[in-house]
């Protein structure tokens, strides 16, 4: 059995920072204490550097099966692990969209061949797929994923009698995307006929008025059956009022995630970065950014995630209304969330708790997302110190292209182990693929 000792670390964990020492037997996290030694263990001395839990995305999109000349899961989970992201899961939307078990389990098969890191796959839902939809086992798959809005081909499920199906019959968690079909349709019918075809008119197009009525629905509905519902990347102040914050989130049925881009852009950065910066839902306005900061901090929204969705550069450089919509997130999210460690604004202990206690609660995820004895070693060194450029030479998404390149940032990951096993290592990849499945304990 292999023996890893990390020793000298500042380790953040359940809502503190302690210093000592952790050791790591085969994939498993053996003892954490002030001062450990091990003969048989190969020492990593991290000087006083921070070791976190390894970070659990809840959304992103590695485009395997049928957009592979985007991404694939072993591109992008290579970039997860430079992120110190050791756990996703990953969305339907693929080519063909995964709405069936056959397709779900054909992912699986693929990620145990070559994820660097964990892995879960949402199953998804459609007008008409119930039936496969409710086959779904909940100890080993994360979710379902029900998209209440558009540009998701054939998986936008609008139909208010199969909702009524999903939300009382699944019983398990359902993940949202929320934004009304009819009124984004309206506003691009608007849009095209006052020529405004310019990333700049995204959130007008995307706006408001759609995420609150969507996910006002989903809310309505899952109040309705009792459903287990969480809503993805809330972008708006106006949703706020939708989420509670006087009850614990292990009490909660209706959670909710923010992601990084809509916590670190606002509408400004269309003028700059144009299609590059354009995803669905919108960034919105730099008021409904600071909503978002303040309702993360007092417990509205529960969790921090990417909705990682790569394109390649020419697809971006369309026109407006032909560029697709989503960023390259996953490598660098905690790398954008260290910038409000910076500025005081959420300390270490609140970031790792939004980007890996919380998840690892909210989805029951079996022994991970903490530094505790006997939870798998998912661990990774952060010197929050570090200043450095993202630039085309460090970003490793297979787009190779990252909407914050030439971005000087501060607070970088160093190393990274998946079970036990370093697979990105002095800002190096090891090649090591360590990923296992994830398992639910619901």
């Amino acid at each position: 059995m292999e023996y890893h000792l990390i020793k000298n670390a500042k380790i953040v964990n359940r809502g503190q920072i302690i210093e000592g020492d952790i050791l790591v037997k085969g994939d498993r996290i053996e003892k954490v204490a002030p001062s450990i030694s091990h003969p048989e263990a190969e020492i990593t001395n991290v000087r006083g550097n921070f070791v976190i839990p390894g970070i659990i995305d809840d959304q992103v999109h590695f485009r395997e099966p049928g957009l592979t000349h985007k991404a694939n899961i072993a591109t992008e989970s290579r970039a997860a692990a430079a992120g110190g992201v050791t756990s996703f899961m990953e969305m339907p939307n693929t080519k063909p969209s995964c709405l069936n078990q056959e397709l779900l389990q054909a992912k699986y098969d693929r990620a145990s061949e070559t994820a660097m890191v964990n892995y879960s796959f949402f199953m998804g839902a459609s007008n008409d797929n119930i039936e496969e939809v409710l086959k779904t086992d909940r100890k080993t798959v994360c979710g379902v994923k029900v998209f209440m809005g558009s540009s998701t081909g054939n998986m936008l499920v609008d139909d208010r009698q199969t909702l009524d199906q999903l939300f009382s019959k699944v019983d398990m968690l359902i993940a949202t995307h929320c934004e009304d079909e009819q009124t984004v349709r309206n506003n691009v019918a608007k849009a095209k006929e006052l020529n405004q075809n310019s990333a700049i008119y995204h959130p007008i197009i995307r706006d408001v008025e759609a995420c609150y009525k969507s996910s006002s629905m989903a809310i309505e509905l899952a109040k309705k059956h009792g459903t287990r519902l969480h809503i993805l990347h809330i972008s708006t102040a106006k949703e706020l009022e939708l989420f509670r914050n006087d009850i614990p989130m292990k009490d909660k049925r209706i959670t909710s995630e923010v992601c990084v881009h809509h916590l670190f852009f606002d509408d400004a950065y269309y003028h700059a970065l144009g299609n590059k910066v354009k995803c669905n839902p919108a960034i919105k306005s730099a008021s409904d950014r600071e909503a978002l900061i303040a309702a993360l901090k007092d417990g509205r929204l529960d969790v921090i995630a990417t909705d990682h969705a790569p394109h390649t550069v020419e697809e971006k450089a369309k026109p407006y209304f032909d560029a697709p919509s989503g960023l390259p997130l996953v490598q660098h999210s905690l790398t954008l969330i260290l910038d409000y460690y910076h500025k005081g604004t959420f300390s270490l202990e609140f970031i790792i708790d939004k980007m890996c206690h919380k998840v690892a609660d909210m989805f029951d995820i079996a022994d991970r997302g903490y530094i505790d004895e006997g939870k798998k070693a998912d661990l990774v060194i952060v010197d929050a110190n570090k200043s450095w450029t993202i630039t085309k030479d460090n970003v490793y998404y297979k787009c190779g292209w990252s909407p914050i390149e030439g971005f000087d940032m501060k607070g970088k990951v160093i190393s990274t182990m998946c079970n036990g096993q370093w697979v990105y290592k002095d800002e190096q990849y090891t090649n090591v693929l360590a990923g296992q499945r994830l398992q639910f304990a619901r």
